[in-house]
């Protein structure tokens, strides 16, 4: 602690309770791919942990925003362009032992996308390539620093915001129809609903979805309705899990 009538310039100088230390961000890039919630993971081509898979990041640059270094490492490391995808900050993880170079802090971002490219490793990623979230959920693969405690954390949070937001139209289309957005929700809680019942409670929350007055033609079948995303941000009413509401959705 610092004594009472020292400066703090001249405390942390001379400290030895504060050290350097360094700021990162990284990425829990999500995408449904083949009917699978997929995330996006690097595997490294540098110590430490060189080989090991891990979120894409690195280093914030002197002169740029969090947000700004979120999208460069995106670009840098796995070649997608972040502007186009739902990016918003999951929290910050500090642990004084996370990373073996020293004390590294780093701020995680949740990415959210339809159908996302296969990515392309850069800088010091080897390679970039998707893997299924239920590889992580049965721990049968193993990711570098505390990456696997993020992801985690990453996860559930995209569960929970399908209940509360209009998060889940970010995995679909300019439009879609109701079935592809049950989809994102059957995937990724990953248990059936009923489709009358889920259709109505869309289209009788507020904003969730706007008709564009244009039909998905199949090549048998019926026609159906397609939609878009609507101006609402939050869901009232909430479309709950059946393991938080007692009910199938």
């Amino acid at each position: 602690m610092r004594p009472l009538g020292v400066r703090v310039d001249d405390w942390l100088k001379d400290s030895d309770e504060v050290g350097p230390s360094w700021l990162t961000v990284d990425l829990a890039i999500f995408t449904l791919r083949d009917n699978q919630l997929m995330v996006l993971l690097i595997e490294r081509g540098l110590d430490p942990f060189n080989g090991m898979p891990a979120m894409p990041g690195g280093y914030v640059q002197k002169n740029e925003t969090l947000r700004d270094g979120a999208l460069r490492e995106l670009a840098e490391e796995a070649g997608i362009d972040g502007c186009q995808l739902h990016l918003e900050q999951l929290g910050t993880y500090a642990d004084p032992g996370r990373d073996p170079r020293g004390r590294v802090m780093t701020v995680a971002y949740l990415a959210l996308g339809p159908d996302l490219p296969t990515p392309v490793g850069g800088t010091d990623a080897a390679r970039a390539f998707w893997a299924p979230v239920a590889r992580l959920e049965e721990g049968t693969l193993r990711l570098a620093f505390d990456h696997q405690a993020i992801l985690t954390e990453a996860i559930e949070e995209v569960r929970r915001k399908l209940e509360y937001t209009a998060v889940a139209t970010a995995f679909c289309g300019e439009t879609f129809t109701l079935r592809d957005l049950r989809t994102v929700y059957e995937v990724i809680w990953g248990q059936p609903l009923d489709p009358s019942n889920f259709r109505r409670k869309v289209l009788n929350t507020t904003g969730f979805v706007q008709p564009t007055g244009d039909q998905w033609l199949p090549p048998t079948g019926r026609p159906a309705a397609l939609y878009r995303r609507g101006h609402a941000g939050l869901l009232n009413p909430p479309l709950l899990r059946a393991a938080t509401s007692g009910q199938r959705g």
